[in-house]
């Protein structure tokens, strides 16, 4: 590939997408300037797929719709201030879309690499002559079935999903993307259906990074809902579930030095209310209108869904929601939690107050609180004098009620990190903030379809 100077690019393309039924293999193709395309693939087993011309149709515009928003792990390399769709057109409703998905999916990696995204990025709306036909109607509704593609990464959230669906008779398909065997292994763990898609990034995006393109965080929960949303067209399911719940929705706070707050970031912005919502509602207006995509546990809280994961010792021995894990710790590590990250540290404090502590040091092989060299990456899930984490994790609050009710219990409170809550921090709190039950309410708006909600609602309130 020709040398890639991400200063001197003037305009990112979207030049190309397509799917073969016969191979069930999905093509993204972009491009820099007039530079080499960057061609991705996805691959859902189970081809060949035989479409008829309405379920066809539904097809191409979910394919154009994952073209768009998986364009954003190619942008963000040169970030330039054009954006060009060859091929076809996109209407003022799919530019909104999409310039919210980028802007604030896009936050940490901005935030981190010092730039301002505000104004710069835009996406072309108009119609190209061949399709200059009549205004876009609503999407018509296919008969898909009420069976579902529920998202798994292999930590506790999904987990909770899978068994409260299973509880509510509702058929579902355990689904994940890439080749993580840890994930592989907790999926068979519930012994349902599976699939397995594949996604292929462009081998050049690679050499680009080494060439100095901009790096970091994308929103990656966005990108694998479109994924699902083909997958779910090309498989009739009418339901795509994911896991996030509603403390996804709050972001890390920004503070100046002089300790004034100047903005908020959320690491895990496409994990929350704003993108569910809009994303959905676009999906049954565009693509779809019986295809409903949902986070089940939106009305709950990390807490609440760590309590519910804690009634049963089914995965632990094969979940983990450890981010070193899947990143360095190579494929079905002996050990599935590195205990010094800020995923490992959020769960370990989020279970600890409904589990048994002999079962929780047994998952975690170690006492996390019991380690005073960990005390920093406690303290920024507390928020004491740090701002939460750029990861996956519960508000600060969340955080202070788990550690204030282990300070309250005799099994906890000798351990060196509860002792040093209740010495040091504990005394700043207003103890009323400080009541696990009260975050344990189910509450908030929620995109769950009535038949379900009303079969989960009440496993997730007992």
């Amino acid at each position: 590939m020709t040398s890639f100077d991400r200063d001197a690019i003037r305009t990112f393309r979207f030049v190309r997408c397509g799917f073969d039924a016969a191979t069930g293999v999905a093509e993204l193709a972009y491009a820099f300037d007039d530079g080499p395309e960057l061609v991705e693939t996805v691959t859902v087993p189970g081809a060949p797929f035989v479409l008829d011309d309405q379920r066809a149709a539904a097809v191409e515009r979910a394919l154009r719709l994952l073209h768009l928003i998986a364009g954003v792990s190619y942008y963000k390399a040169a970030v330039p201030g054009q954006i060009r769709i060859d091929g076809y057109a996109i209407d003022a409703a799919t530019a909104a879309l999409l310039e919210q998905v980028y802007l604030n999916g896009l936050g940490e990696f901005a935030y981190r690499n010092g730039l301002d995204l505000h104004g710069r990025i835009r996406f072309p709306v108009g119609v190209l002559a061949e399709e200059a036909v009549a205004p876009a109607s609503a999407a018509p509704a296919l008969g898909l079935a009420a069976r579902a593609l529920v998202a798994i990464g292999g930590g506790k959230d999904s987990l909770v999903s899978i068994e409260a669906l299973r509880a509510a008779g509702v058929d579902q398909v355990v689904t994940w993307i890439g080749g993580s065997q840890l994930i592989r292994t907790c999926a068979e763990r519930t012994g349902l259906p599976t699939l397995n898609i594949g996604r292929a990034l462009a081998p050049a995006l690679f050499e680009i990074n080494r060439q100095g393109a901009w790096n970091g965080h994308i929103p990656v929960t966005a990108v694998n809902s479109a994924i699902l949303v083909l997958a779910a067209l090309l498989t009739g399911a009418g339901q795509v579930v994911f896991s996030n719940e509603r403390s996804a929705s709050y972001g890390s706070l920004i503070v100046a030095a002089d300790g004034t707050v100047t903005g908020e970031v959320n690491h895990q912005w496409s994990k929350g209310w704003a993108f569910e919502r809009a994303f959905g509602e676009h999906v049954e207006a565009t693509v779809a209108a019986d295809l409903h995509y949902y986070s089940l546990l939106r009305p709950l809280s990390e807490l609440a869904v760590a309590r519910q994961f804690t009634k049963s010792d089914h995965y632990d021995a094969y979940f983990s929601s450890c981010n070193r894990n899947f990143h360095i710790l190579g494929e079905k590590p002996a050990q599935r939690w590195c205990g010094l990250c800020p995923k490992c540290h959020f769960v370990f404090l989020a279970l600890a107050p409904f589990m048994p502590k002999t079962r929780l040091v047994r998952i975690f092989g170690r006492n996390l609180l019991d380690d005073v060299s960990q005390a920093p990456g406690f303290d920024a899930l507390l928020e004491f004098q740090d701002h939460k984490p750029f990861e996956c994790v519960g508000e600060g609050r969340e955080s202070r009620a788990a550690m204030a009710a282990l300070a309250a219990r005799a099994d906890w409170r000798e351990d060196v990190l509860v002792a040093r809550f209740v010495r040091e921090i504990q005394p700043q709190l207003d103890a009323r903030e400080l009541a696990v039950d009260a975050l344990l309410v189910i509450d908030g708006e929620h995109r769950v379809p009535a038949a379900v909600w009303e079969r989960v609602s009440a496993r997730f309130a007992a």
